[in-house]
Parts: structure tokens; sequence; C-alpha cells
């Protein structure tokens, strides 16, 4: 019982995207993935949100086309754009950079080895990816770009979900 309660007063399942501007591939990320919770009925316990490695778009929406592809198969588009800062990890269980760069990145930004250890590419969670995990940045191509983008974060979502609630199973919070 005592476990039941720290994992109550810790709160929900905290749960960050990152990409570099957090205007393409993290809010979708963010979008689809809250979506997944929701629909296995964890949107209680599971906090979704995203960032950016830099504040160049701080406070912006998504790029357009990230909304328009978003919207269009069926996911929520609301988004302002922050950049990620390194006191947050404590709070976060998990923070899934979109590539190896913000991999990179994030790791080098950890406050501490427990923290760096928070930090997993997105794709890892695809069972079917293979070689390079990165998810591409589609802010300087077409829409197909976003399309792509949209289909490598659903094809790891289901894994991460996963992911997700054997984190929960151990807090005693599932």
């Amino acid at each position: 019982m005592a476990d039941r309660r720290t994992a109550d007063r810790r709160g929900p399942y905290r749960v960050c995207f990152v990409c570099t501007g957090n205007i393409c591939r993290s809010p979708m990320a963010e979008h689809v993935f809250r979506a997944y919770v929701a629909e296995a009925g964890l949107d209680g316990l599971v906090e979704v949100d995203s960032a950016g490695t830099g504040g160049w778009h701080e406070g912006d929406g998504a790029d357009p086309r990230t909304v328009a592809v978003l919207e269009e198969h069926g996911y929520g588009s609301e988004h302002a754009a922050r950049q990620f800062r390194a006191g947050w990890f404590g709070r976060l269980d998990l923070v899934i950079a979109l590539d190896e760069g913000h991999l990179r990145a994030l790791r080098h930004l950890a406050p501490t080895p427990a923290d760096a250890d928070k930090v997993r590419l997105l794709r890892s969670y695809d069972p079917d990816a293979t070689g390079d995990l990165d998810v591409p940045d589609p802010y300087y191509g077409g829409r197909e770009g976003f399309e792509e983008c949209l289909e490598l974060v659903e094809s790891a979502a289901p894994g991460l979900l996963t992911a997700v609630r054997d984190g929960l199973g151990e807090r005693g919070a599932a």
C-alpha cells in the first residue's frame, strides 16, 4: 500500500517529445501519442507534451503543414512551441528524441546520469525499424515529408505506449 501512495503522490507519468524547433516533428508526436494514451484509457495517468532543443520558434504554433496532416488524420493540433530546459528532467519520466542529434543534445543537457537515461529515440519503440532510427525533419521539404513523419510516429506509438504502461506498472499506478 505504501508503494501505491508514493506513486499517487508522484502524479502522472510524464512524456516529453523533443525535436529541433518544436513546430514539426515533436508536436506531431505529442498529438499522436496523446490520442493513443486517451484511446488506452490512460489520459488521467499520463501527461504528454513536447519541446525543442532550440528556442527559435518559442510561442509559435505548429508548422501549418504539421497542423494540416494532423487534422486530416483526426488528431488535435493546438500547440505553442517552447524550448526544452534542463530543469524539466526532474519531473519527466521519459524524454523522447526524434533524431540522434536531439538524443545527444538532451543527454548532454541532462544534469545526472539517471536523467540522461530517460532520453530515448522515438523509433527505438518501433519493432519494424532498422538501421537509421531518425525521424527525418520535414521542415525544408514538401508535404510528403510531413506524411512520412506521421507514418513513422504512428509506427512507434504502440511500442512507446507499452513502455509507458510498463513504467506505470513499476510505479504501481496501472
